[in-house]
């Protein structure tokens, strides 16, 4: 460990408890900079959805001596192209777990909203007409969770009182606990039964275009496709084409491009649903994310194995 025992966090946590071993100090991602830059030992960069990029870029050349980076976020793809600025030695570390519960509700709401209609439904009061019409329900249905991380664990694990038939489906195929957990390559076998998918994988070079024009064509008639992970996991054009013709739906809290911008068809396009990337954050998060921060800097402290910690190599390879 270098001489430098600063640390630099985005909010406020219990630094009374580090007893005094650290000098904690706290950046919200700014042009002002609380300490040296070049003397922290452990940085926390604010997370700003749509804008990590432009924090990194800010900081991290000024963090020559940096001994971890701790990421809020659970995905890290964005770092890639400032490994290079990282020294010999730096560790990585993301935020996976801090989100699994808020995201996990999001996704849930926007498959109850899009499977009862109710962006149908609002778009008549607002029009001020009452006109019923019959909905599908999840009652009996078949639901794909892709991805079996925090996430997706406790999506699944939230829509089995609904009455629905959970598929789980990660990397690898294995038998758990909670049943049979089947492989990404059986998706095409596994996407003609459902009715709706979830999408909660990492962006990685396996699930880039997961989601393509063959395996949204594979779902059927009427079926939900959900995106709470990464816009890149689904071909944008493909699954508009599909929502436009009336054939499927969605509710997408992450898009590709991102942010999604003005004019784009998702926005008005009938039987999209769309929520600016904000599943994760709720009135919980602030708590949430300073409790784990607080355990990571105790971790650092005591020279500890870090949590959620990755190699470099490794994520270079994750990242697109």
């Amino acid at each position: 460990m270098t001489d430098s025992r600063v640390v630099w966090l985005p909010r406020k946590v219990d630094d009374e408890s580090f007893g005094g071993s650290l000098d904690v100090h706290y950046w919200d991602g700014g042009d002002v900079f609380p300490s040296d830059p070049a003397k922290v030992g452990f940085l926390a960069p604010p997370l700003e959805p749509g804008r990590e990029r432009t924090v990194l870029k800010r900081i991290l050349p000024r963090v020559g001596g940096i001994e971890v980076l701790q990421l809020l976020s659970s995905g890290y793809e964005y770092l890639r192209p400032f490994l290079p600025l990282l020294p010999a030695g730096a560790r990585v570390a993301t935020g996976r777990g801090v989100h699994g519960q808020a995201t996990a509700e999001h996704a849930t709401a926007l498959l109850l909203a899009m499977t009862r209609g109710l962006d149908v439904f609002q778009r008549r009061q607002q029009r001020g007409e009452w006109r019923p019409s019959r909905f599908s329900t999840l009652l009996g249905k078949t639901v794909l969770v892709l991805g079996q991380g925090a996430v997706g664990g406790a999506v699944a694990s939230r829509l089995a009182p609904f009455g629905c038939h959970v598929v789980r489906v990660a990397r690898s195929a294995r038998d758990t606990s909670e049943g049979r957990v089947h492989a990404i390559a059986e998706l095409h076998d596994l996407l003609p039964e459902a009715d709706a998918v979830v999408v909660c994988v990492p962006l990685a070079a396996g699930t880039r275009g997961l989601l393509g024009s063959t395996e949204l064509s594979l779902l059927p008639d009427g079926a939900v496709v959900v995106n709470v992970a990464r816009g890149e996991i689904v071909d944008t054009p493909a699954l508009v084409e599909e929502v436009a013709t009336g054939r499927l739906r969605a509710g997408l809290d992450v898009t590709a491009p991102e942010p999604l911008p003005s004019g784009h068809p998702l926005w008005g396009l009938p039987g999209a649903l769309v929520t600016p990337h904000t599943a994760a954050f709720t009135d919980a998060f602030d708590a949430a994310s300073a409790a784990f921060l607080s355990r990571q800097v105790h971790r650092y402290a005591r020279g500890e194995a870090l949590l959620n910690a990755l190699t470099l190599p490794e994520a270079a390879e994750e990242a697109p």
